[in-house]
């Protein structure tokens, strides 16, 4: 059973319209961050993330903000998004944004300043993001 916030719009029969946005966005405070598209071919200007095995590129470029990513063998990705895109919202609040859902990956820390942990909704990945602002 799902735990998503429930709205007006959630109610049995009620579909969203072409005009609205979704909950995510609209009601829950989300903000679009990335897509996350898995490719095995190198591609210009990729960046290894060692630690990580991955190999990402387009983000700091892209201006839909697309991110393409390439996993080197025995990365600790889950398969689910190595192998299908994701979609990345900054939340405000990771601990409430993942209360109810179906975690594939636990938060995490990839770099200084952001918190990372990916759901599963309907069989696709969805990366969440918080950021924390620099220590003083």
């Amino acid at each position: 059973m799902s735990t998503e916030p429930t709205t007006s719009r959630d109610l049995p029969g009620r579909r969203r319209c072409d005009h609205e946005p979704p909950a995510a966005v609209a009601e829950w405070g989300w903000r679009y961050h990335h897509l996350g598209i898995p490719c095995d071919e190198p591609r210009p200007g990729e960046v290894a993330l060692e630690r990580l095995k991955v190999h990402v590129s387009g983000f700091a470029t892209s201006p839909y903000g697309i991110e393409w990513m390439r996993f080197q063998p025995g990365c600790a990705v889950a398969e689910l998004v190595r192998n299908v895109p994701h979609i990345a919202f900054e939340v405000p609040d990771l601990g409430e944004a993942l209360r109810g859902k179906q975690i594939l990956s636990p938060p995490s820390s990839p770099s200084p300043g952001v918190t990372v942990a990916m759901i599963v909704h309907d069989g696709a990945p969805i990366e969440l993001l918080q950021f924390h602002p620099p220590s003083r």
